[in-house]
């Protein structure tokens, strides 16, 4: 008998995603499930619901929202054999795009019964965990001001990026170290990808896979003002690298160094985290995390 645990976060996307158990249990039979559900009332409890999970003996736990619930449940779940399962209720849900799991609840559950498993390589920022993507800069700046909104949509997320534009001020004292060479000081953007998806489908990084063991880096340099704008505009339209200034780069290993500002302002499966520490060191930790999801699906954009 397969024992699953749904976290459910029920203010993702829409904000009325209460899943109940008496729906789910007509997908999943008494006779073949012990079945839990567990709700996530506020930022991070998904965390501590997952643990308790884990010691309930969960052999697969389905998290239930966007990014950031994946990112809160997928980060206990790391170097274990507990297959994380997902249904995607969230906003953008970027992994669960790039992992070819349906939109559709039903569609989502049936990936889940197939039981079907993929292992993926997991981004790692000191000690936190990234699935889909972590950006610092920019990119920050307007998922916070995003969070802020009272609806998660596309028009959403370019009224933040517009905000984002107006208010924006140039880092200071920070350096980025490439593989331990090549080093970039106070650039406009720093984006590292695990996979190929923001959300939306909107992508900076469309070759980016989740089990080629690298990260895909983008780096955007202090640009003028009208340079910004544009590179917006291209970044819409996946030619952003038509911009000369656009460096990319494949790496396993990343170093940030700052000093100045009590934090790093930077964003972590698209919520919002002041990263404190002075050194940053990002890394790979390759195929270290197994998600129920189709196989031998090759994912497009």
């Amino acid at each position: 008998m397969r024992n699953i645990h749904f976290i459910i976060n029920p203010k993702a996307g829409s904000g009325n995603n209460f899943l109940e158990k008496e729906f789910l249990r007509s997908y999943f039979k008494e006779t073949e499930y012990l079945l839990s559900v567990k709700y996530s009332k506020y930022k991070k409890q998904a965390i501590s619901l997952t643990k308790d999970s884990i010691k309930e003996g969960a052999q697969t736990i389905v998290a239930c929202g966007g990014d950031g619930t994946i990112n809160e449940v997928a980060s206990c779940l790391v170097g274990t054999n507990i297959m994380l399962g997902i249904i995607p209720i969230g906003s953008g849900n970027g992994l669960a795009s790039n992992l070819m799991i349906p939109h559709v609840i039903e569609k989502a559950i049936e990936v889940i019964k197939r039981n079907e498993i993929v292992t993926i390589d997991v981004g790692r920022i000191n000690e936190q965990y990234f699935f889909s993507n972590t950006g610092m800069g920019f990119d920050a700046n307007v998922i916070k001001n995003y969070e802020a909104l009272q609806k998660r949509t596309i028009l959403g997320y370019l009224k933040a990026s517009l905000r984002s534009f107006k208010e924006y001020k140039r880092e200071r004292d920070v350096r980025i170290i490439i593989d331990g060479g090549h080093t970039i000081s106070n650039p406009f953007l720093v984006f590292i990808s695990n996979s190929n998806e923001l959300g939306f489908k909107i992508s900076l990084t469309p070759k980016a896979s989740l089990m080629d063991g690298q990260l895909d880096v983008i780096i955007v340099p202090e640009l003028s003002r009208i340079k910004m704008l544009l590179f917006g505009v291209l970044m819409l339209t996946r030619r952003y690298h038509w911009l000369k200034e656009v460096k990319t780069y494949q790496t396993k290993t990343l170093q940030i160094n700052r000093k100045g500002r009590p934090f790093l302002e930077s964003q972590i499966d698209g919520e919002f985290h002041k990263v404190e520490d002075t050194n940053i060191h990002i890394s790979v930790l390759e195929k270290s995390l197994g998600i129920l999801a189709p196989k031998n699906v090759e994912p497009q954009l």
